[in-house]
């Protein structure tokens, strides 16, 4: 649809397609991050058993053909996704359209995303091993390649540490932990 009201209207727009946002700002300004209710992004999940307000994180499948079996997904700092908003933002003073994959590049499994928040945060995270659910695929990973050659992206946040970090932040501000 943005194709034709290009074509037809002369619209510049850029289609910039997220995969997993994770993470917080953390400045002088202090810290801001993501709430959702009811909550379905892992890394909140996860903090919230850090921080006692869950019993466990539910890991779904691990059968897949991956490292450790469970599932493969990307995640991109928050900032990360500014950042490439910003420079999308400029091109577009130049160019008619910009469509990017927006991710860290690199996967991570849920495994290692819970690992990371033990390290983050110091506090045992239990977890439910439950069967996979229906339609989930093994691995979802973005190629910002295309980003990162035609406007200079490359994300600031491509460890998970320091994404986990500033999301534990964040919830500990939040929630008083």
């Amino acid at each position: 649809m943005l194709r034709w009201i290009n074509q037809i209207h002369g619209l510049r727009y850029a289609s910039l397609r997220y995969f997993n946002v994770a993470g917080a700002i953390v400045d002088s300004n202090g810290v801001r991050g993501e709430a959702h209710e009811p909550e379905s992004h892992l890394i909140p999940l996860i903090l919230d058993v850090a921080l006692g307000l869950r019993k466990n994180i539910k890991i779904f499948g691990q059968d897949y053909p991956t490292l450790d079996g469970t599932c493969v997904r990307d995640y991109i700092h928050v900032g990360d996704l500014a950042k490439a908003h910003l420079l999308a933002f400029k091109a577009l003073a130049t160019r008619e359209r910009l469509i990017y994959n927006l991710g860290n590049g690199r996967g991570f499994t849920v495994r290692e995303v819970i690992d990371s928040a033990r390290r983050v945060t110091g506090r045992p995270i239990e977890a439910e091993e439950l069967p996979r659910r229906p339609g989930d695929p093994a691995v979802l990973v973005a190629s910002s390649e295309k980003i990162t050659a035609e406007l200079g992206w490359v994300p600031d946040f491509p460890n998970l540490d320091d994404i986990v970090a500033s999301a534990w932040a964040w919830h500990q501000q939040r929630f008083g932990g």
